[in-house]
């Protein structure tokens, strides 16, 4: 048997900030089995309510099904799965904070239709070279229901809509930042360096009283003395931490400085490969962190350019995907009739790029979405694309030229900036699970929670 993971976009799921939704799934020549009806004597337990969280209940049926997806990517992810109590907490403090944010991009007006799930679902089928027929194979294999999967689609999408309108919009970086990051790392002995880290936290409310500080204190002291005795991180961090990529083992992935906060590039800078700090204390509760690895990004390099300008319509809760395919399609056939592209893109667009008729420059490779990029470097020189769907909605592309760079400075300037964008982003959006989380209603109803 033959494991895999298909990741469906870019970083969605409650690990790490609602990033990428991950479904493990197996490959194995064994037959599909459809599973046995009960019996009308069996027995059918009953389902009961565990939380509620505003007017919408989260049930012990919610609470197992997550369990399963959450045991199949600790398999995957090789990562030791904690006692079920524990595991049982995790699941439904995930379970509390997605249905909180869920509930917000409604009331906000965010919608998915169902046209972009079958176009993502399209996408992830294409990605992992297989059939309709053979994705629905391996769907039933791993006792997933074809319906529950779009479902999954559908709010992995909502919510990335929601983390793009309250989140990514007001992160802004700064020149003077980039300059700053670039300066820090060339301090560094041997250039900027990346580092491969696992995180435990233990959470301290907002005004939490001394008493429960103390207490949470100790709970961290406490996980780090078991991973000093030997007891794997992985382990400790998805029994222990309250972040939420617990269940993935803490696993923060590979970090510049720019992504991390200070109190942790202090820590981080005095450690060796396989070191696990101290309690670290911040304002959100006590942390430790294991540096796992480490690597230099620089080195010079030499690229193949494209230089291309592009048409976006994008779909959104007021313009459907259908209707984004459908204007996208008309502005090509006033193209192929003879407009002039850039009068187009300034008239059409809804990219920052409209103004300059759609003129993205000189792109490198990586600084473009893969769909984007894949359909960009099948162009000849001014040849205008089909239209191309992404993430972002549907473009039209047409390449201007093409050319051998060296872009190091550029590219440096570039990671800079993607490393800073990312690391603001990921803390405004902890913040803002934070506070819907805190704005939300939560009623446990199971005492022995």
């Amino acid at each position: 048997m033959k494991s895999f993971v298909v990741h469906v976009l870019h970083a969605l799921g409650l690990g790490g900030a609602l990033c990428l939704a991950s479904f493990a799934f197996a490959q194995s020549a064994a037959p599909v089995v459809a599973p046995s009806l009960p019996s009308v004597a069996a027995e059918v337990p009953l389902d009961r309510v565990v939380a509620v969280v505003n007017d919408e209940a989260i049930t012990q049926f919610d609470i197992d099904d997550s369990r399963t997806k959450t045991i199949r990517q600790l398999n995957e992810a090789k990562v030791p799965i904690p006692p079920k109590d524990v595991l049982d907490k995790q699941v439904l403090e995930r379970l509390i904070n997605e249905r909180a944010l869920m509930q917000f991009a409604k009331e906000s007006g965010i919608k998915v239709d169902d046209t972009l799930v079958e176009r993502t679902i399209a996408r992830v089928i294409q990605d992992n070279k297989m059939t309709p027929d053979q994705f629905r194979k391996v769907l039933a294999n791993e006792k997933i229901s074809y319906a529950a999967y779009r479902e999954d689609i559908r709010r992995e999408l909502s919510l990335q809509r929601l983390r793009s309108r309250e989140v990514d919009k007001n992160v802004f970086v700064t020149e003077a930042e980039v300059d700053n990051y670039l300066a820090t790392a060339a301090t560094q002995a041997g250039g900027e360096n990346e580092y491969l880290l696992s995180h435990v936290l233990i959470r301290v409310p907002e005004e939490a009283s001394p008493d429960l500080i103390e207490q949470r204190r100790k709970r961290a002291e406490e996980a780090l003395a078991q991973i000093r005795s030997g007891t794997d991180f992985g382990q400790i961090a998805a029994s222990y931490s309250d972040a939420d990529n617990a269940l993935t083992g803490g696993d923060l992935g590979w970090r510049t400085t720019a992504r991390l906060p200070q109190i942790f590039i202090d820590a981080v800078r005095a450690m060796k490969k396989g070191d696990v700090s101290a309690v670290i204390r911040s304002p959100a509760g006590f942390h430790i962190i294991k540096l796992v690895d480490q690597r230099n990004r620089n080195a010079p390099t030499v690229v193949r350019q494209t230089h291309a300008r592009h048409i976006l319509v994008r779909a959104n809760e007021n313009v459907s995907d259908a209707e984004a395919k459908a204007k996208i399609d008309r502005i090509r056939e006033r193209i192929v009739g003879g407009a002039k592209f850039e009068d187009q893109a300034k008239v059409n667009s809804d990219d920052a790029s409209s103004v300059k008729g759609g003129d993205l420059g000189w792109l490198s490779p990586g600084e473009t979405v893969p769909d984007f990029e894949k359909a960009m470097d099948k162009l000849k020189i001014d040849e205008v694309s089909e239209p191309v769907r992404t993430p972002f909605g549907w473009h039209l592309i047409e390449v201007l030229g093409r050319r051998e760079q060296d872009v190091t400075k550029e590219r440096q300037r570039a990671q800079a900036r993607q490393a800073i964008t990312q690391r603001k982003s990921e803390e405004l959006f902890q913040e803002f699970i934070r506070q819907t989380r805190d704005r939300a209603y939560v009623e446990y109803k199971s005492d022995e929670r």
